[in-house]
């Protein structure tokens, strides 16, 4: 087994990390921070949308068991890819679509996969961005694992077949 790292953005954490953490060969999914400057934001700072911070899910996967790309297909198929403002009802730069790429091989997938979006017509809002000098920050724990432990569904995030 190989256990790799996958970073996404696609708004309110809590449900990017519910709907991962069903996907076979997902080992986890831990809500967090990428794409800021100052280290260990908080909750609170990062709702201020002035630290440059994205709500993100780190998906750690074995990738004998599922392919980045099957996990990019997912990241597009459970938010709308072409809000440019937040995702649903949650507004602010906090909440936009992002993957933060590892290398140029997760980069290409992403680019592949946003061709063939674009050319089912979709206007792709979605930021593809170096995971290099930019450190995931796990977040509080009381956003782990969120729906889970209260028992509710995601508001703003729901499965939609694409590919």
């Amino acid at each position: 087994m190989a256990t790799q790292q996958a970073y996404f953005a696609a708004g309110c954490f809590w449900g990017v990390e519910f709907y991962f953490q069903q996907q076979t060969g997902v080992l986890s999914a831990i809500s967090g921070y990428m794409g800021g400057n100052t280290p260990n934001p908080s909750y609170k700072e990062v709702c201020t949308g002035l630290t440059g911070y994205l709500e993100v899910v780190q998906v750690n996967y074995d990738d004998t068991q599922v392919s980045f790309e099957a996990l990019v297909k997912l990241f597009f198929e459970i938010h709308d890819f072409t809000q440019t403002n937040g995702q649903g009802p949650d507004i602010g730069s906090q909440y936009l679509s992002a993957i933060f790429y590892n290398n140029e091989e997760e980069k290409s997938v992403a680019k592949a996969l946003i061709a063939q979006l674009q050319s089912k017509g979709y206007t792709v809002a979605t930021s593809l961005i170096s995971t290099h000098n930019t450190p995931f920050f796990q977040a509080e724990e009381y956003h782990q694992d969120y729906y889970f432990k209260t028992g509710k569904t995601p508001y703003c995030h729901g499965y939609k077949k694409i590919f």
